[in-house]
This record gives structure tokens, sequence and C-alpha cells, in this order.
């Protein structure tokens, strides 16, 4: 099912919101992911009916889901999994995983890019590793490693939401071409 005008807008708007705060501030304010939340419910039920309202609420729990994982073990904060389940009761589960991979793919390349300007490339794809091993043994990283703690001071953080907003544009921009 493609995008409907005014969940596009509505998408835009929470992208280009959550950008900013994220950049500007380190969070993203629960008043823009409630916002986003009842956007989602609210026009795909105005605009599907039941099938939309299922649509934002699996949506919402994949977004929710997948991120609250990632929270669970320090990498991704609070804001970020409230700002995916918003984005999820948008779009729905199949849209959410095409702006999910466009924002990892983001999020990787400002990584590299900020790794390289800290000096720290050679640690970072350390880092990646002992992640994969410590998950494949099924232990948190930041439990050994304070440095893989998003919370932490020592952490190289990234503003997660400017990645995600940057995810929107993309998934947006490519369905329009498509046409």
């Amino acid at each position: 099912m493609p995008l409907a005008p005014a969940i596009i807008a509505v998408l835009l708007v929470l992208a280009a919101l959550a950008a900013y705060w994220d950049l500007r501030t380190r969070r993203i304010p629960n008043w823009l992911t409630l916002a986003g939340l009842v956007s989602g419910f609210g026009l795909n039920g105005a605009l599907y009916g039941l099938e939309g309202l299922e649509r934002a609420g699996l949506g919402m729990l994949t977004g929710f889901g997948i991120y609250f994982a990632l929270h669970l073990l320090h990498a991704m904060g609070a804001g970020d999994v409230k700002l995916m389940a918003a984005v999820g009761s948008l779009v729905g589960w199949r849209w959410w995983f095409h702006i999910f991979f466009a924002a990892v793919i983001v999020g990787a390349i400002a990584g590299v890019v900020l790794a390289l300007s800290k000096g720290r490339l050679r640690r970072t794809f350390g880092n990646v590793g002992y992640i994969v091993y410590e998950i494949g043994h099924f232990r948190p990283p930041h439990l050994r490693r304070e440095d893989l703690d998003v919370q932490s001071e020592k952490a190289l953080r990234l503003p997660h939401g400017v990645a995600i907003a940057a995810g929107i544009l993309i998934v947006i921009s490519w369905t329009w071409w498509q046409r």
C-alpha cells in the first residue's frame, strides 16, 4: 500500500522536528513522539478504517520492539525507541523496515565519518567485532566496556534522530522517484 500524501506530510514534519531537537538537545521530546503516534493511528484509521488501525498497530509494535531491544543493550536512547514507534504507526511495518534500513546505512556512514574525525576508526571497528562477539554469547556489551554504553560520556555518540530523519527522506524520495 503506498503512503498517502497526508501521512507523508506528517512524517516529514516529524522527521524535521526530531532531527532538530536531537541535534540541539540530544533528546527527542515525548510530546513529539506522542503527537506522531496519535497522528499515525488517527490518519491510518481515518484513511483505511480497521485495516489502517491494524497497520498502525503493527508498525508501532515493530518499531518499538526492535528499538527497545537496542535500548536494552544500551545502543539506543529511549527517544529513538519512541520515535521509531511513532514512525511505525504512521507507515506500518513494511515501510518501517525500508526506513530502518536507510537509517542504519546513514548512521553507519555518519559513524565512520565521526570515528575518522576523532581518530578512532580502528578502535570503532574493533568495537563492532567485540559487540558481535558479546551478543553472540548473550552478554550485553556495555557491561564490560563503558565506552559502549550510549549514555556514557566515553561513548562515541551520534544523534540517531538525524539518521532516522535522513532514512525517512531517502525512502520518501525513492517512492516519489518510482512513480
